[in-house]
């Protein structure tokens, strides 16, 4: 089953922000905000910044079952958000991971409300049982956001990862759909 995105999806709080499917042309602002977080924050444990054939590699793994959506304002790509396989095995063909991720100038203004929520309801449609969000446990904003949208705890990992000289701790988020 594919999903049915809406032509515009409008957040009035954000006017004139929109989402819409991403395309290949959007890929270098999505590395772009990726990338800031890489070198900047905990929020991703990738630790070197993705090349742009890296995003292109991953972007070519997702498709109709695994959907990026992009934010935009005035002709510029301020956020996007990805649903993901959450493991490669084929039973879990029905469980995605979210990704979420802002310009870092555009935090706090609800952005990040409208991509998770559109994420899930393209995963309602493509007919996923779960959406799972791993994150850091230190990034509070992150956990309430997930907690705003029906996400429940369901796991604290201890000292899974290792970023900027520090021991990071992993929270896990499930919502069932």
């Amino acid at each position: 089953m594919s999903a049915s995105f809406p032509a515009k999806a409008t957040f009035p709080a954000l006017m004139p922000v929109t989402t819409r499917p991403a395309t290949a042309a959007d890929l270098d602002a999505i590395n772009a905000i990726y990338n800031h977080y890489v070198e900047h924050s905990t929020c991703t444990y990738q630790t070197v910044p993705s090349t742009a054939q890296e995003r292109r590699d991953w972007f070519d793994a997702h498709g109709p079952e695994h959907p990026v959506i992009v934010a935009e304002e005035d002709g510029q790509i301020i956020g996007w958000g990805s649903l993901s396989r959450f493991h490669p095995r084929q039973a879990y063909c029905h469980s995605v991971e979210d990704s979420v991720y802002l310009h870092h100038e555009h935090q706090g203004k609800g952005l990040g409300s409208l991509l998770l929520g559109e994420l899930i309801d393209l995963a309602r449609k493509i007919g996923h049982h779960t959406v799972l969000g791993g994150i850091d446990a230190d990034q509070k904003a992150s956990i309430a956001l997930h907690a705003k949208f029906g996400f429940e705890k369901v796991s604290h990992l201890k000292e899974v990862g290792h970023k900027h000289g520090r021991w990071l701790d992993v929270t896990w988020m499930q919502k069932m759909l």
